[in-house]
């Protein structure tokens, strides 16, 4: 079983079910799934179709190496000439995560990511929206461990949305510094 989920039922649900007096431990907040999405249509406007493609796998295969599940491509879905787009051509990769590598994911994130990423100061509560949903961005996907420095040919960005099933902010709030997540 691996240590956040643990960590969630013997000591998360019981501090939830005492600070905002849930009637039954099932009605405590979980997370539902982890998305990680980079977008690069920036980088491919304007590039052969043979560079694009080579772009493609390149973040293809840091992302199925960061997450530990294979990414996705995702396409436009109309033409946008000041972006330089057409419809259906790839603009960006997405992985979504969900039990075990969800958890093995955000193990990761918490314990050996955040703490490497340069002048981290901790989570802002901004990045959480009314539905206790957060979204975290990471400016150069070389951070995680898993992707040799060396290797990268391309520095990309990456945005990571831990997506519960909490009513409210103060929940999800609530629920992810319990799960230990550094927040501000």
């Amino acid at each position: 079983m691996a240590y956040l989920l643990k960590k969630y039922k013997d000591e998360v649900i019981p501090a939830m079910v005492k600070n905002f007096g849930y009637k039954s431990p099932m009605a405590v907040p979980k997370i539902r799934k982890v998305v990680v999405n980079t977008g690069f249509g920036r980088q491919i406007a304007g590039k052969s179709g043979e560079e694009q493609r080579k772009f493609q796998n390149a973040v293809l295969e840091d992302l199925n190496l960061v997450c530990g599940q294979k990414a996705i491509l995702k396409m436009a879905k109309k033409s946008i000439a000041s972006f330089k787009t057409r419809r259906g051509q790839a603009i960006g990769a997405a992985v979504t995560l969900r039990k075990k590598r969800m958890y093995d994911f955000l193990e990761r994130l918490i314990q050996i990511t955040l703490p490497r990423s340069r002048d981290f100061q901790g989570i802002d509560q901004k990045g959480f929206d009314k539905r206790g949903n957060l979204t975290i961005g990471i400016k150069e996907h070389i951070v995680f461990s898993e992707v040799l420095t060396e290797k990268a040919k391309n520095i990309f960005g990456l945005e990571i949305t831990i997506t519960t099933n909490a009513r409210n902010k103060e929940e999800g709030v609530a629920l992810l510094k319990l799960m230990g997540l550094p927040i501000k």
